[in-house]
């Protein structure tokens, strides 16, 4: 490999995100002078980057070296996997491939943000191998909780990749037809020389369960609250449990109310892909509201605590749907990392208004779409990949993966972060190097790195607080801060604190009394030293000076 890390007569693989943390999956394989990306997903912030709601991977790496990237293929429509495309795609200039359902979706995106006419978007239909580059491709249908999860053999001059996107084993999984073990053992026979795959949920001791099973779980549970409005809310892309909630309804006799616009999005989405062909046609919110409270069943968006989302402003009594004392929530989601708190106030106020709520702590309602440690060891036994390569997931389970694969006698266990480049082949698999990687926001209107100055400067007002020092020539001062804990005390503080600008001023000496620079620095630890002591906060101080 060329010190511009172009690779040569090689295999090479570097994950820029969703390598030591679950989401924002961007992956790259390079082989002969040429570079492929899987995926191009993002994530949604929390409260480490105040004011920004959307996070992705940087990939100045990969920008920097466009000219050599060949394609970009998706496995499936999770926004961790496609989130980022309208925002990267057409920068990168390069053609996208995606299965029918996956593509509509990424197609409405690119139409939302007035590209359609500048990216590329490839539409697979069906299982045989299309060339990107030197990469030969083929998509290997796999279960998830999305319609079309799909894995990737990729073929190269050095070997066979399978690249596994997320998974589970599921027997009935109610939507797509998933490639049988007979199927992937054959794969196995022909060799496979390494395996990059999800690792959520290695430390789940058990099979992930199926699909099939929570049309049971839900139409028992349904059917313990006869009489009472019932709200289920869920993952909106979860195709298949969107057909099991519409079976349960008609098996009970409720009607269907949809609230949430990525619901009605995925909904139209499946319906014109040839999914939930017999879903029951919804009514709207003011029909919901006049029929007799159990005779309809409610799908709503907001599981993860979204106090925008249908079950947030439900739980708030600010949507036209309404839930009083005996109504019954259930959770037919997993709550994922990060989420509890919001979660849990949302939680609360349907508690305090006497609804009923079921999770599945209580009722199996819900299953993951990811592989527990049975369904990976199955796996592995079926394609015995020279080498592992465990990706999308946080640092301990990807090398909670390793150590499974190594029990599980793979040869070669990889353990990689985000930035790594490895070299899969040929010889022995190896670190190459460590090159950039990092994360960007979305704030505002603007893409900046997540450790620039603005999101910095907000986290030290957002902890800290701030003030404005206006100075005029005289050395008076017009103080003004936010976020200060002070109430009582403030215009004792701000006696203090002009006191404090005026003997710093004083203390100059020689050319730094005529100093802008000088004055506005000593203005501001006068200020800041004068609010610590009052406050106990270091606030963030701007002297401006005036005249």
């Amino acid at each position: 490999m060329k010190k511009n890390f172009t690779p040569e007569n090689e295999l090479l693989f570097l994950a820029l995100g969703g390598s030591g943390e679950i989401g924002m999956n961007v992956n790259l394989y390079g082989c002969n002078g040429k570079w492929l990306m899987v995926d191009l997903g993002m994530t949604f912030s929390g409260n480490e980057y105040p004011g920004v709601d959307l996070v992705f991977a940087d990939l100045e790496f990969i920008e920097e070296r466009a000219d050599d990237l060949v394609g970009i293929v998706l496995t499936h429509a999770h926004e961790d996997h496609i989130g980022a495309v309208p925002y990267f795609a057409a920068d990168l200039g390069v053609p996208l491939y995606a299965t029918p359902f996956t593509a509509e979706l990424i197609r409405r995106k690119l139409q939302e943000a007035g590209l359609v006419g500048e990216v590329e978007l490839n539409v697979i239909e069906g299982f045989d191998s299309f060339p990107v580059g030197p990469f030969d491709i083929s998509y290997l249908p796999l279960a998830h909780s999305i319609a079309e999860g799909n894995g990737l053999v990729i073929d190269t001059p050095h070997g066979r990749i399978f690249h596994t996107g997320d998974w589970k084993l599921d027997e009935d999984p109610i939507i797509g037809e998933p490639t049988t073990e007979k199927e992937l053992t054959a794969l196995g026979d022909e060799g496979v020389l390494a395996m990059v795959c999800d690792s959520t949920n290695v430390f789940n001791p058990n099979p992930s369960g199926s699909e099939g099973a929570v049309y049971q779980a839900l139409l028992d549970e349904v059917g313990r609250h006869k009489g009472k409005r019932v709200l289920v809310t869920t993952f909106a892309s979860n195709v298949a449990r969107l057909h099991t909630l519409g079976e349960v309804a008609k098996a009970h006799g409720r009607t269907v109310c949809v609230a949430g616009r990525s619901l009605d999005r995925i909904l139209e989405v499946s319906q014109q892909s040839g999914y939930l062909g017999d879903f029951p046609d919804p009514v709207d919110f003011d029909t919901a509201m006049g029929m007799p409270r159990g005779d309809v069943l409610i799908i709503a968006t907001g599981g993860q605590g979204e106090p925008r989302a249908a079950l947030g402003r439900i739980a708030d009594q600010n949507h036209k749907l309404d839930l009083v004392r005996g109504d019954v929530v259930l959770f037919s989601s997993r709550q994922i990392p990060g989420n509890e708190i919001q979660i849990g106030k949302i939680q609360n106020k349907l508690a305090e208004r006497g609804i009923v709520m079921v999770t599945d702590r209580q009722s199996p309602i819900h299953v993951s779409g990811h592989p527990g440690r049975p369904e990976l060891e199955a796996m592995y036994s079926w394609i015995r990949p020279e080498i592992l390569v465990p990706v999308h997931g946080e640092i301990r389970h990807m090398q909670e993966q390793v150590r499974v694969g190594q029990a599980a006698g793979i040869p070669e266990n990889i353990f990689q972060q985000n930035g790594d480049i490895v070299r899969l082949a040929p010889g022995k698999p190896s670190h190459l190097a460590k090159v950039r990687s990092g994360r960007l926001v979305l704030d505002g209107d603007l893409i900046v790195p997540a450790d620039g100055e603005s999101i910095v400067m907000r986290r030290r007002i957002a902890q800290n607080g701030a003030v404005v020092v206006a100075l005029d020539p005289k050395g008076n001062a017009n103080i003004e801060s936010i976020g200060l804990p002070l109430d009582e005390d403030y215009p004792d503080f701000l006696a203090e604190a002009k006191s404090d600008i005026t003997t710093a001023l004083k203390r100059l000496k020689g050319p730094a009394r005529k100093d802008s620079g000088a004055i506005a620095e000593a203005a501001r630890l006068a200020t800041r030293r004068a609010a610590q002591r009052w406050s106990g906060k270091k606030p963030h101080v701007k002297v401006m000076l005036t005249g």
